[in-house]
């Protein structure tokens, strides 16, 4: 890009500004404002004019104030050292102690004088550090290297190698590197995503599952359960590095998250979570512009982790507050208003964020993953408000979060017939391979059950459960087993807060011989209300609770038990049916 250049603010509203330029500027370009060289982006140009948002509070700034140009897009920096700390919606950390000596790694050089490097290939890495350890060229530097700094303690801003390109330039590489935020980094090629993320939630996992690379969203209205489901993901999903952003929620809501997430405990190494997590902080009071950079800001760190071959999940709370930020500034631009007052380009915004999420093979060959993750915040619960509408359209997973369900105190509360995952079909060879090849049959049958349960319910306040035939009360006892063994799940629980795939299966087995024995039972003339009395169905209720992770052995003990009890029902048959259910 241009030199440094300078304008002059000529017009102001509130984070946008109007400026006349005596030299040309470039849209994305990054400028420096008034006396205080607040941070800013060109978002419009109108022949020797200009149009910027500051992301800072434009209190102050007055016509004639200067306007300077870097020549460079918005940017921030990225290296190893950003995991653990907190940052706002540009990248400045927000937790940083202004007397604090600066950080320091130990590099450990991995090439040598006259290596021959392609984009983003690894030059090192750093000890002291669980992840991020690998030290990357840009994505856009490649070439020879003539000089690697040797093994040793070095600064956050030392130099660790040069490497001349094949034009002749020499480019200088530290631990860190600036990349811009609204460009997507370069991977070799995007992967299909045939892996699920496992999250430990039961309802996730077996009924919703989202792929390693994949995009959900989690609608819901205020007091579902968002954060709190987020802050259960960034705890338990398997991804090796967690960035959560907080793109305009209230300030005492991200207040207690900015207090929670520094004490939970990673399950995996019995230390810290935020050794592993990156938090970006933007509340609802701060400037509105920062909160619309925010979300890119996060992405951009989130692929970055990835380029070092990890998998990365990213948490953004809520999507709702950064469309909001759209709103407002393309108001003060005096745009043509769209669907609810949202800009006409929300969908595509909208798009630009979730398409960065990939399983890929970076640029260095490593696999790696990124999986966006987006709260969603409808007024009043609408999931046909206009960014619950255009989110639909660009996520695989939607978890839609149900305020009864919510109230009634179950968690997650997740509404199974408001919820859908577009590829699940592809993870059926996964479950297989980790002990479940029934797992789609199995999700199949629990959604038709978990939908006839519904009509039935209907059905039954009208007439009563008890004017309803047999058949019926039990597959509303079915349906009721369903919701209580496996898809409720405490937060708060020891034992089942957590869920792996392989009890998650032994659960799901026994469920459906339970259901399938039931059913033949009512075929011998048993009635529903000796099947609910049994008491492997109170056991069956309670296996989450009773049955830890380091105790699945004792599912085996339940499957005599299970068939002994209900071929006690009714006369037996000759000729006893199989474990088709299971």
């Amino acid at each position: 890009m241009n030199a440094a250049r300078t304008a002059v603010i000529s017009a102001l509203s509130g984070p946008v500004l109007h400026a006349t330029a005596t030299a040309p500027f470039q849209v994305g370009e990054a400028v420096e404002v008034g006396p205080a060289r607040l941070p800013g982006e060109v978002i419009r140009l109108e022949g020797n004019s200009f149009v910027a948002q500051v992301y800072e509070d434009t209190t102050g700034l007055k016509p004639g104030d200067p306007v300077t140009g870097t020549g460079l897009p918005m940017s921030v920096p990225l290296g190893p050292g950003l995991l653990g700390h907190i940052y706002d919606g540009l990248l400045r950390r927000l937790d940083s102690d202004a007397g604090a000596a600066p950080q320091r790694h130990v590099f450990v050089p991995s090439v040598r004088v006259g290596d021959r490097l392609g984009p983003g290939a690894a030059i090192g890495e750093v000890e002291g550090t669980a992840q991020a350890r690998l030290c990357l060229l840009p994505p856009d530097v490649d070439g020879l290297v003539e000089a690697i700094a040797a093994q040793a303690e070095v600064a956050a801003d030392g130099v660790l190698a040069t490497v001349r390109d094949a034009g002749g330039q020499l480019h200088t590489i530290g631990l860190t590197h600036r990349w811009p935020v609204r460009r997507p980094r370069p991977v070799l090629q995007r992967l299909r995503a045939d892996e699920p993320l496992l999250t430990g939630q039961r309802i996730l996992d077996t009924l919703f599952p989202v792929a390693r690379g994949g995009r959900a969203a989690i609608p819901g209205g205020f007091g579902t359960g968002k954060t709190v489901l987020q802050e259960t993901l960034a705890k338990w999903c398997h991804a090796d590095i967690i960035v959560y952003v907080g793109c305009g929620e209230r300030g005492n809501e991200m207040a207690e998250v900015l207090e929670e997430f520094p004490r939970l405990v990673d399950p995996r190494t019995g230390r810290a979570l935020m050794e592993r997590t990156v938090i970006i902080a933007n509340t609802s009071n701060m400037p509105v512009a920062a909160r619309e950079a925010s979300i890119y800001t996060a992405v951009t760190v989130a692929e970055y982790f990835r380029d070092q071959g990890l998998h990365v999940a990213l948490l953004a709370d809520s999507t709702s507050r950064w469309a909001e930020a759209l709103r407002e500034v393309s108001g003060r631009l005096g745009e043509l208003p769209g669907e609810a007052g949202y800009p006409a380009y929300l969908s595509s915004r909208l798009a630009e964020f979730y398409e960065r999420a990939a399983r890929v093979q970076t640029l260095g060959g490593l696999e790696a993953s990124l999986t966006i993750i987006g709260a969603v915040s409808p007024p009043g619960g609408d999931f046909s408000e206009p960014v619950t509408n255009h989110t639909k359209r660009h996520v695989g997973c939607f978890w839609g979060l149900d305020r009864e369900r919510a109230q009634a105190r179950f968690y997650p509360a997740i509404h199974p017939l408001q919820s859908y995952a577009v590829d699940a079909a592809r993870f059926a060879g996964w479950w297989a391979a980790h002990g479940n090849d029934n797992w789609l049959r199995q999700r199949e049958k629990l959604l038709a059950l978990l939908e006839e349960q519904a009509h039935l319910e209907r059905m039954a306040r009208i007439v009563g459960k008890d004017a309803l035939p047999a058949e019926q009360q039990l597959t509303l006892l079915a349906a009721e087993l369903v919701n209580e063994a496996l898809l409720r799940q405490s937060a708060f629980s020891e034992v089942d807060r957590y869920c792996s795939a392989e009890r998650q299966s032994e659960m799901l087995r026994l469920v459906m011989r339970f259901i399938a024995l039931g059913r033949e039972a009512l075929a011998r003339g048993a009635s529903p209300e000796q099947v609910a009395a049994l008491p492997v169905h109170r056991r069956l209720q309670r296996m989450g609770e009773e049955i830890g992770e380091n105790e699945l052995g004792r599912f085996a003990e339940l499957w005599p038990e299970l068939e002994r009890e209900c071929a006690a029902l009714g006369a037996a048959p000759a000729g006893a049916g199989t474990q088709e259910g299971a």
